[in-house]
């Protein structure tokens, strides 16, 4: 293991100052993680830029640091499971800024900016993951689904709060599960009578037949609609009948 016997006095001394500034005024979106025992590994937690297919997630990552540091550039690598043309499924991570285009004078600040930075605006045309890199160039929608596939699975910020949560919808489920398995038993008995007496109705269409002997008010009211004008129409013409047989006796 690396340990800062691996860097000259010098150079650990400017990397303390380093680390104690980025400890106390962090860049917007990053967490320097420090390890006062080694400075030759540099963690830091990148938040996914608001916008991009990378946000609500955070994305650890490393920078490497040789013995001749500063003279040559940390090698970076990310941790965290990403989509990203620049970044290689291995991990690491293709800048200029941390090849060709490094200076002995950049901080470590500058480097996690840059890194940051690349999750905002990728350079597919020097891709280390050349699907993302193609389908960044002819689909950008299937890119950043994809993206967003792997922040949502790899880099999801609320790990602990996503656990409780999954604890506590399990427990509800469960409840509910017990709930609907008690309502049924006491609604047993009903059932059949709602379903059989929709039924009857609907198909055999015998309710007022059944209604008749259970309630005679029922079958009586019924009965008295249908033959209503029936029945007032016969005492008219009895009456006309024993009219004329009177007329008949008294001639």
């Amino acid at each position: 293991m690396a340990t800062n016997e691996n860097l000259p006095p010098n150079v650990i001394r400017q990397l303390a100052k380093e680390l104690k500034n980025l400890d106390e005024s962090p860049p917007e979106g990053i967490e320097v993680i420090v390890n006062d025992d080694d400075f030759s590994t540099i963690f830091a937690d990148i938040e996914g830029p608001a916008g991009t297919p990378y946000e609500n997630g955070v994305f650890r990552m490393k920078l490497l640091l040789s013995r001749d540091f500063p003279h040559s550039p940390p090698k970076g690598f990310f941790s965290t499971k990403i989509f990203h043309p620049n970044i290689a499924t291995s991990g690491e991570i293709c800048v200029n800024t941390l090849k060709k285009d490094w200076n002995p004078s950049l901080g470590l600040r500058h480097v996690l900016l840059v890194v940051r930075c690349l999750l905002i605006e990728p350079f597919p045309e020097s891709a280390l993951n050349e699907q993302a890199g193609k389908m960044l160039l002819e689909n950008y929608e299937e890119y950043a689904r994809l993206a967003r596939l792997y922040t949502g699975i790899h880099a999801h910020k609320h790990k602990n709060k996503s656990k409780t949560g999954a604890i506590c919808e399990s427990t509800t489920a469960l409840n509910v599960g017990q709930s609907n398995s008690t309502v049924p038993s006491k609604n047993i008995p009903s059932a059949p009578a709602l379903v059989s007496t929709s039924t009857s109705t609907k198909v055999l269409g015998i309710q007022d037949q059944n209604a008749a002997p259970s309630d005679p008010s029922v079958g009586s009211s019924t009965a008295h609609k249908k033959d209503g004008p029936l029945a007032a129409k016969i005492p008219a013409e009895k009456r006309k009948m024993d009219a004329r047989k009177k007329s008949l006796k008294r001639l």
